[in-house]
């Protein structure tokens, strides 16, 4: 797919994920275990229902996410990350370790904020291992 944003790394990463709202959905899969439609819906965040669908297909589209249906339940859809949304989990671990460090409020707990600083690479493994599963 060509990008009209080719070309500069910052404004290639922008066209795709778009805004905070993809990023928080694409941290809901990856650390929070949300994977319907309604999980995203109540997390807390407080988006609309016509801005996240507007995210999961845009999300899609970049191939960041895949939606299949649930085969435990044939009418829901579950979202999962490709191999391309699993490849930004160093990004969002670099985003994770300097907010734990500027947000006085982080919201982290510290055990994870620990091994962030001090054994990403098993931490890492752990995510990865957690999302096949």
């Amino acid at each position: 797919m060509q990008y009209k944003n080719q070309g500069c790394p910052i404004r290639f990463a922008a066209g795709v994920l778009g805004d905070r709202w993809s990023l928080v959905i694409i941290r809901d899969l990856m650390f929070k275990n949300r994977k319907y439609y309604g999980d995203f819906l109540t997390a807390g965040e407080g988006i609309s229902t016509n801005i996240l669908a507007n995210r999961l297909i845009r999300l899609e589209t970049e191939d960041v996410i895949k939606k299949s249906l649930d085969p435990e339940h044939g009418k829901r859809y579950i979202y999962t990350l490709t191999k391309k949304g699993k490849a930004l989990l160093p990004v969002l671990l670099s985003m994770m370790e300097w907010a734990s460090v500027y947000d006085e409020a982080t919201e982290m707990p510290k055990g994870f904020v620990k091994k962030l600083r001090n054994d990403r690479q098993s931490l890492s493994l752990e995510i990865l291992a957690n999302l096949q599963s």
